[in-house]
């Protein structure tokens, strides 16, 4: 009785329904119009660069450590209100040391821009896997004796002012500021007058004078701050002071001695200026020396395109005077020709290499003023005590 008092009220249940299954959203993608719209923070242009204290650090032991002038890395962070954060970076090394990095049983192409690449995407790979920063932001470069306006440098921001959000920005340090003391950090990116030109592909004098374009107006520079930590601050403060410690020497009276981890501030009377000095001398006449030889070539050129231009020129006007003689005599005048296909007119040649050149001078010559002057001032300090 109760077995089917059960299977009525079963059988009076609604049947179960299958679940439905799942509908896939479809979006649609994003119009590039409407992603600028929507992106307002990407419309902010960049006033400051924000650099982490140890940041720094991680680009001056690179410098220091790199066997070359050249030590390159890329810089990782975010851009808010206008102001670029920079929280990580990473060195970017050649492609034999890279291909020590990857795994043996990956062959490397040779190439050392494929390389470099490959390496980049591992090294990004890696970071988002932790967790930490892997936003490209810009890179850095380490420069020597102050000459920033480099063919290297101009060529990568160019290749990031396109390809990231805000362009990006490039943070040159100087080794050898850094080797007297002095942290020597400057960010650039390129100025519009100069992406303008460069999209033309045309460094001629016209454009030149067009967009106001000189070596001081291929960068511009963007102010720079430190970001440091509490932790780094009071890492800082315990440099600086002295700590006791046992003294076993007969000398000593108390048994304690003072010790100071970084020890005396003479280093600014240092004497060995004149080494500075006479290589900012040598990079000076090598680059006024490179300077006349392109002014050269450029000016072999520019002769070579006027004597193809005259020469076209005079055959038009043979052509012309050929076709009023033969229409005077009652006779079909000859077909004008294409004159670009028989005579090869070079166009005006480019003076990026010129401008690029006076601005590695104007930079060596800054340096070169700094430094004589301190030389010189320490010299006459050296010598006030002596008799004239």
């Amino acid at each position: 009785m109760a077995t089917s008092m059960a299977a009525t009220l079963a059988a009076s249940l609604p049947a179960v329904q299958a679940a439905p299954a799942p509908t896939v959203s479809s979006y649609e993608a994003l119009p590039a119009s409407m992603s600028k719209v929507i992106d307002i923070e990407a419309q902010i242009p960049i006033t400051r660069v924000q650099i982490d204290a140890l940041v720094l650090t991680k680009i001056t032991k690179h410098g220091q450590e790199a066997k070359s002038n050249n030590a390159a890395g890329l810089l990782l962070g975010l851009d808010l209100d206008g102001t670029l954060e920079v929280s990580n970076s990473f060195p970017l090394p050649t492609s034999q040391q890279a291909g020590d990095e990857e795994d043996k049983s990956t062959k490397f192409s040779g190439d050392d821009n494929c390389d470099a690449a490959r390496y980049q995407a591992s090294m990004l790979r890696a970071l988002k896997e932790v967790q930490v920063d892997d936003n490209v932001v810009g890179f850095y470069q380490t420069i020597s004796l102050g000459a920033y306006l480099l063919p290297s440098i101009k060529d990568m921001q160019a290749v990031h002012q396109e390809k990231l959000r805000h362009g990006g920005v490039v943070v040159v340090h100087d080794v050898t500021q850094s080797s007297r003391g002095i942290a020597s950090f400057r960010a650039f990116r390129l100025t519009k007058n100069f992406t303008d030109v460069q999209r033309k592909g045309k460094f001629n004098s016209q454009n030149l004078v067009e967009h106001g374009l000189t070596f001081s107006s291929v960068f511009e520079e963007i102010p720079v701050e430190v970001r440091k930590s509490a932790l780094l601050n009071a890492f800082l403060g315990g440099l600086k002071e002295a700590r006791l410690e046992p003294d076993f020497s007969p000398r000593s009276a108390l048994g304690v001695k003072e010790v100071r981890t970084l020890g005396s501030k003479y280093g600014v009377l240092d004497l060995n200026g004149p080494g500075q000095v006479n290589r900012n001398l040598e990079q000076v006449i090598e680059r006024l020396d490179e300077y006349k030889t392109e002014e050269g070539n450029v000016a072999y050129l520019t002769r070579q395109s006027a004597r193809e231009k005259a020469r076209a020129e005079l055959y038009v006007q043979k052509r012309k005077e050929e076709n009023a003689a033969r229409v005077a005599q009652g006779l079909a005048p000859l077909p004008e020709e294409d004159v670009s296909r028989l005579f090869k007119i070079p166009g005006e040649p480019s003076r990026l290499e010129s401008m690029l050149l006076l601005g590695q001078i104007d930079g060596y010559t800054r340096s070169l003023a700094v430094a004589s002057s301190d030389v010189l001032v320490k010299t006459y300090a050296t010598r006030s005590s002596t008799p004239l």
